[in-house]
């Protein structure tokens, strides 16, 4: 598996960089451990011009402050002060574009992702949903602000794709408060995975 490189995420269209991150592989190395799980769902947010996106307006706070970063770095924050969802920041620094990552399905270290779920038996809510995935892969608040491009946290290409009819565009979950930008179809997932959350209408997308 290769890592993705720093062009993969300065690129400007972060809806693009959302429909292509699904069938990469996201890898966590914390304390010998290893897990790698296959993206199949994720979220885009485009910045200030997003109501949905804690960036919307330009807003900076000391937790949104990373979201501004150059792309290829990880925003962690903790959503009902109870999930950690991870976060891929997009495009240039100054320019808060982010991808939410949704729903995983497991390759390797599933002895882990159990463990650190609390389950005994692997099944299909093990990484279903954002804040389910980011527990599995260990990853935490903490690590807000690291580059996915050292060695605790990375996304990486192993050369399997998914049939450009098995990847479907949608709306948002859970942000109906941004009004119109609500029926953004920024939801990207694989038609069929058993891990992707949720139950929206949707669309194929296009390009």
């Amino acid at each position: 598996m290769r890592k993705l490189q720093p062009s993969f995420y300065l690129r400007q269209s972060v809806t693009e960089i959302a429909a292509e991150l699904l069938g990469k592989v996201l890898v966590t190395s914390f304390d010998g451990m290893i897990t790698t799980a296959r993206i199949v769902e994720t979220e885009a947010y485009q910045g200030p011009e997003d109501r949905a996106s804690h960036a919307f307006g330009g807003r900076r706070t000391n937790r949104t402050e990373v979201m501004y970063a150059k792309g290829g770095t990880a925003y962690v924050y903790l959503c009902y002060g109870v999930h950690h969802l991870f976060n891929v920041v997009t495009n240039k620094a100054g320019i808060p574009h982010a991808v939410l990552i949704r729903a995983l399905e497991p390759i390797t270290g599933i002895e882990h992702m159990l463990e650190r779920r609390r389950k005994t038996q692997p099944d299909f809510s093990l990484t279903k949903g954002p804040g389910s995935a980011s527990k599995a892969m260990g990853i935490r608040t903490m690590h807000t602000g690291i580059s996915l491009f050292e060695n605790d946290i990375w996304i990486a290409d192993d050369g399997f794709t998914y049939a450009a009819d098995d990847i479907i565009a949608s709306t948002r979950i859970g942000v109906d408060y941004a009004g119109e930008h609500a029926l953004w179809p920024f939801r990207f997932f694989v038609k069929g995975n058993p891990y992707v959350s949720g139950s929206k209408s949707s669309k194929k997308q296009n390009g």
